[in-house]
């Protein structure tokens, strides 16, 4: 099976030195944060929300919207930030998503959201950073 190669790359090392443990986990473990436990959840300045693993652009604060899920959730990412694969975990069949330019595990994108696209990005917030207008 091939292995993607993506502009940002880091070794499992050098990943831990840019993120902190629980950054690590979600982001190059494809782990979950709990919901509710991040500050981005509850941000409703403008501005940007930002790959904290390469600080690509992913979603603006206006397709961001209160899911009652306990994570940030946004109706449609920035063109081209986003790719998406099949994950099988837990035995269920859900679309993992995760940043483009490093690889990052983000979170998961459900067809439950808001028009116009239908759809929630569900995102771990430790996996971003945001930057107000």
């Amino acid at each position: 099976m091939d292995t993607k190669t993506y502009p940002v790359t880091h070794s499992e090392a050098e990943w831990r030195k840019i993120l902190s443990p629980e950054q690590f986990h979600i982001m190059r473990e494809h782990g979950t944060e709990r919901p509710g436990s991040c500050a981005l959840n509850f941000e409703k300045r403008a501005g940007t929300f930002y790959c904290a693993g390469c600080e690509q652009t992913l979603f603006k604060s206006k397709k961001k919207f209160e899911s009652g899920t306990g994570w940030p959730s946004f109706n449609d990412p920035e063109p081209g930030s986003i790719e998406e694969t099949v994950d099988r975990t837990y035995g269920m069949i859900r679309t993992e998503v995760h940043c483009s330019r490093c690889g990052s595990h983000l979170g998961h994108v459900f067809p439950d959201g808001p028009p116009p696209t239908g759809l929630r990005y569900c995102i771990n917030g430790v996996a971003m950073n945001f930057k107000p207008e």
